[in-house]
């Protein structure tokens, strides 16, 4: 039942690049609520109930239908007394943002970001996201519809890392974290379509731009079974997008700020690129010559010191910014597979851009011809070795 969900955008949590449905009857009606949320569940086990993931999908229809719950439309919040000053100003960017998009962007122009929720937490759900001990190759999970993707979302943190735990228990590096926002990408538009949330809406602008352009682009095209395909693109897109809207809507202050953070994320992602890369070759120079479980325990403890000694040496250079530090301290295999499945396509994406002279209409285009190709291929084209 997840669509596709990401990372936090925030600049001490852009990392891997960094997503809910409205459905407006509900605003004032349980037994709408009732019945729907009821007849969803009842589908998904007289389909899926001979499986044992029958209360992961329940899960995940029940944390989904309180969302939509939770919604107002936004025009109604814009107008009552009971929405502070703080929260309109954001509405109100929200809603600039939403229209440079359809009318700048190309992206869709349907019910989406027209509600708002509160839903009293930090983040709306939990990813799980895993690699073994000894290669960056992220664990997939495969559902219906949308395919197989390389996380496991989860509506409760106590439910997140419980499955976690289980795959640390299995030899697995592990990582949870929270996600402000999800995709339910386009596909139920006709309920609402994805709202705002407390979860990023006092994002700064900037940030705020790039994660509603990239949840937008998952409307625009998702391949599915591609995690690495299909986040890129919406990087990409949230990329080229942010910077078109800061040229005619920031003031030069914005502007220098998001040069300065963007020279530092494309400093911090090509260090992390060289990690992951010389990881990959130990990892499979060291199997193939016989090492033993401790022999490798020893070469990734090495590799990682490296990393971190290295990002030491970055973080120098940035007068001591220390927005990836934590993320940084807790890295590990499946971090940084994670962090390649919003990375590793984004040049590629971005060139293509360049070669369509920054037409919208005819990237999306291009984009979609490679979506039809085998995915050997279009990786091949979007990342030429």
């Amino acid at each position: 039942f997840f669509f596709s969900s990401r990372r936090r955008h925030t600049r001490c949590a852009d990392v891997t690049g960094v997503q809910t449905c409205a459905l407006p009857i509900f605003s004032g009606s349980s037994r709408w609520y009732t019945s729907w949320r009821t007849l969803l569940s009842l589908f998904l086990v007289a389909t899926l109930g001979a499986c044992a993931e029958a209360s992961y999908y329940l899960q995940s229809v029940q944390g989904h239908a309180k969302v939509v719950l939770a919604t107002e439309p936004v025009e109604r919040l814009l107008t009552s007394d009971r929405t502070s000053p703080a929260l309109r100003q954001r509405l109100e960017l929200a809603q600039d943002l939403r229209r440079f998009a359809s009318t700048k962007l190309g992206l869709p122009d349907n019910a989406s970001y027209q509600r708002y929720a509160d839903l009293g937490r930090s983040h709306v759900v939990w990813n799980v996201v895993a690699a073994p001990a000894y290669s960056l190759e992220l664990k997939t999970w495969c559902f219906p519809v949308m395919g197989c993707v390389s996380y496991r979302g989860y509506f409760e943190q106590a439910a997140a890392q419980q499955q976690a735990a289980q795959l640390r228990a299995q030899g697995y590096d592990v990582e949870v974290y929270g996600v402000p926002a999800y995709s339910t990408l386009g596909w139920l538009n006709w309920l609402g379509g994805d709202p705002l949330l407390n979860t990023w809406i006092f994002y700064p602008d900037v940030e705020l731009a790039r994660l509603m352009f990239h949840e937008l682009a998952h409307q625009v095209l998702y391949v599915g079974s591609d995690t690495v395909f299909d986040e890129s693109f919406a990087t990409a897109v949230a990329h080229l997008g942010t910077v078109q809207w800061l040229k005619s809507n920031a003031d030069t202050g914005q502007q220098a700020q998001f040069e300065v953070d963007e020279q530092r994320r494309a400093s911090f992602r090509a260090l992390t690129r060289t990690v992951r890369s010389r990881l990959a070759r130990a990892y499979d120079d060291a199997k193939k010559s016989g090492a033993n479980a401790e022999q490798l325990a020893a070469l990734k403890a090495e590799l990682f010191e490296e990393f971190r000694r290295d990002y030491a040496t970055l973080r120098a250079k940035w007068g001591g910014y220390s927005g990836y530090d934590a993320w940084v301290e807790r890295a590990n295999n499946a971090s940084l597979g994670a962090q390649a499945a919003y990375d590793d396509l984004v040049a590629g994406f971005e060139k293509l851009f360049e070669q369509v002279d920054g037409r919208w209409p005819d990237f999306f285009d291009a984009a979609r011809v490679l979506a039809q190709m085998p995915k050997a291929e279009r990786t091949q084209v979007l990342q030429p070795r």
